[in-house]
């Protein structure tokens, strides 16, 4: 049981209490009767705190469980210890070339005690998305991935509450909106997310781990490049993409090597961004490599 969820417990009893269940709640209540934010109910479900009376796409109603109830009226429960490690798989960053003091810092950081965020810079085409998919990858569902410039209209501060991710990977930080850039300002500073909305209500204490790419770092605050170890990529040279891009299609895309080769090759000296190259591999299948590479990257 996490830090409040005793205290949401005791008042979703009082409202129950002070209520006619049956008349007046028979599909049960929803968060907007004991203003208790959404995630919230959800994980206190998940728990065993509550149960679902009544499921619709508008309308989830919940009551208390037999176990709410007893929690409530024989006080806390002992909390369940937390997994926090994060297993990093052998061949984690195999398919990046280079890079090794980048590599050793990202492992050191996502093994680390307390969280220590990392910045990954500079232009675009190089290896900033490939550490954020590995770490996706070794994650798993400890993982949320963000892009800056597409988050939802909820945003970082509701994906973080329902997830409750140990790692939280964002590509073109430089992008994300006013919003989000607060909410990531206060859980990298002290592991708090706190807002206050009319009938919507979120404080959350939960320690993150914050891995991001940018191409500018000029654009960021002061503040947001104050809370990031901030590590500057170099471009690849020839050799070093061609290597990358076989590497990432035969281990990623599952491509045989022959076509990762064929892939590589017609690329060479075309583009520098490994994701043009899973592109071509994705539609070679239906276009073949040449007129993939011709619709995606033009004469």
């Amino acid at each position: 049981m996490k830090e409040g969820d005793l205290e949401f417990l005791h008042e979703i009893a009082e409202f129950e209490g002070s209520h006619d269940m049956e008349k007046e709640f028979k599909i049960g209540w929803s968060w907007r009767h004991v203003r208790i934010w959404p995630a919230t109910l959800n994980r206190l479900f998940k728990d065993g705190y509550l149960e679902n009376v009544f499921k619709s796409n508008s309308y989830t109603g919940y009551r208390l469980s037999d176990l709410g109830r007893a929690v409530v009226a024989g006080g806390d429960v002992p909390e369940a210890p937390q997994d926090t490690k994060i297993a990093l798989p052998e061949d984690l960053f195999d398919d990046i070339i280079g890079h090794d003091d980048i590599k050793e810092l990202l492992k050191a950081c996502l093994t680390a005690q307390r969280p220590v965020h990392v910045l990954l810079a500079g232009p675009p085409a190089l290896a900033k998305t490939l550490f954020l998919w590995d770490i996706e990858r070794a994650a798993g569902e400890k993982a949320v991935w963000l892009v800056g410039s597409a988050t939802s209209k909820a945003g970082l501060w509701d994906l973080v509450a329902e997830r409750q991710p140990q790692v939280v990977l964002i590509d073109e930080l430089d992008k994300m909106n006013a919003a989000d850039t607060a909410a990531l300002l206060s859980m990298m500073e002290g592991g708090r997310l706190v807002r206050a909305k009319k009938g919507r209500e979120l404080n959350l204490s939960h320690q993150i781990r914050v891995v991001a790419a940018t191409n500018r770092v000029d654009v960021l605050s002061p503040e947001l490049k104050s809370r990031f170890a901030i590590r500057r990529l170099s471009p690849y040279g020839r050799d070093e993409y061609l290597t990358v891009v076989k590497g990432v299609l035969a281990r990623r895309e599952e491509v045989p090597a022959d076509l990762a080769q064929e892939i590589a090759r017609r690329l060479d000296g075309r583009t520098q961004d490994v994701r043009d190259a899973v592109r071509v591999a994705r539609l070679a299948p239906q276009l073949g490599v040449e007129k993939a590479i011709k619709l995606l990257l033009g004469d």
